[in-house]
């Protein structure tokens, strides 16, 4: 608005840009409130006014429709600024909703639980989205820290409902349940009821006690990642390959859990497909089992916010499809007395 006023008394009113003060309040509709939206078409009215008179334009026909020009602008800015504060009201709400469900589906893990020492990290792939179809979860029980961790089949809303049945079927088995294997039975009746059609949930569970190795139980999903405090890296692969949860009605024998060593000084980082298939810009996968120089950080968010941080660089922008990590530690006797 300033410019063309400078325009319209520098140059006189044959150029013909006085219409263009019109421009302040359609801007100001775009980034600014109501308010300010009727202040800068008041201005502009002003402005309008004053050099149509200046410049003799309301003796002829040209002043009359600049100012209805900039009073048509101001009108459908104030109205656009209106819409879109409730629109970003709206949003808020939605915002603070799906944080309070995230908190109900994916509860922050602790920190400790028995000799272990956990870590999480999920990043979801749809934009400005808090939860997605991953899943994890760690329960104390009798029996040792269990855990699961999962990706459901697909995206939106049916991918969270479906994790929500899956979580919280695991939380009441991991309780009452007396091996894996019967969590994974009860997990999978839960499912069952939920799931229509051919959807199936990839999981895997694992059980920590107090001694030398740890119990998995995996349901088709990628087999998690063992670190050595020597250096060694190795993949806990299943005996056999499992079908996913939800699918292991249509095979006659369910998955069998298997034991890994596990003392005290190893890592074991479980992690959903979004991490291993996020591709490069020449298509190459991340090659997790590569950079497990990167869980050397004592502290273990640290260790799996660097993962993190290296995986979207790898991604070399945002990921494709949600990335769940869990880390677990198995603290040594020194950190044990700290």
């Amino acid at each position: 608005m300033a410019v063309v006023s400078a325009v319209e008394l520098t140059a006189g009113p044959g150029v013909g840009f006085l219409p263009l003060v019109s421009l302040g309040p359609a801007f100001a509709g775009l980034v600014g409130g109501w308010r300010r939206t009727a202040l800068a078409g008041l201005t502009a009215c002003v402005l309008c006014l004053g050099l149509g008179f200046y410049n003799g334009l309301f003796e002829g026909r040209r002043g009359l429709p600049a100012l209805l020009s900039v009073a048509g602008v101001t009108a459908a800015g104030v109205v656009a600024a209106v819409m879109r504060q409730r629109r970003e009201e709206e949003l808020a709400s939605v915002r603070s909703i799906a944080e309070v469900a995230q908190r109900v589906l994916l509860r922050p893990v602790p920190l400790a639980a028995g000799p272990l020492r956990i870590a999480v990290s999920y990043t979801s792939a749809v934009a400005e989205a808090r939860i997605g179809g991953d899943l994890y979860e760690v329960v104390t029980s009798p029996a040792g820290v269990r855990i699961i961790v999962g990706d459901v089949q697909g995206k939106g809303l049916e991918a969270v409902e479906s994790a929500a049945v899956v979580l919280g079927a695991f939380r009441e088995a991991a309780h009452d349940e007396p091996d894996l294997p019967a969590v994974g039975e009860r997990v999978e009746r839960a499912l069952n009821r939920h799931l229509s059609g051919e959807r199936f949930v990839t999981a895997v569970l694992a059980e920590i006690g107090e001694g030398p190795n740890a119990t998995l139980l995996n349901f088709g999903h990628p087999a998690p990642l063992i670190v050595r405090p020597a250096g060694e890296v190795c993949f806990a692969s299943p005996p056999d390959r499992a079908l996913p949860l939800g699918l292991t009605p249509y095979v006659s024998q369910a998955p069998v859990p298997h034991e890994v060593a596990f003392a005290p000084g190893d890592q074991m980082l479980f992690y959903t497909d979004g991490v291993t298939e996020a591709r490069d810009g020449a298509g190459r996968f991340y090659p997790l089992d590569e950079r497990a120089d990167l869980l050397k950080d004592p502290d273990p968010e640290a260790a799996l916010r660097a993962v993190r941080e290296d995986l979207v660089e790898h991604a070399d922008g945002p990921l494709h499809d949600d990335a769940a990590m869990l880390l677990v530690r198995y603290r040594t006797a020194c950190e044990a007395e700290q």
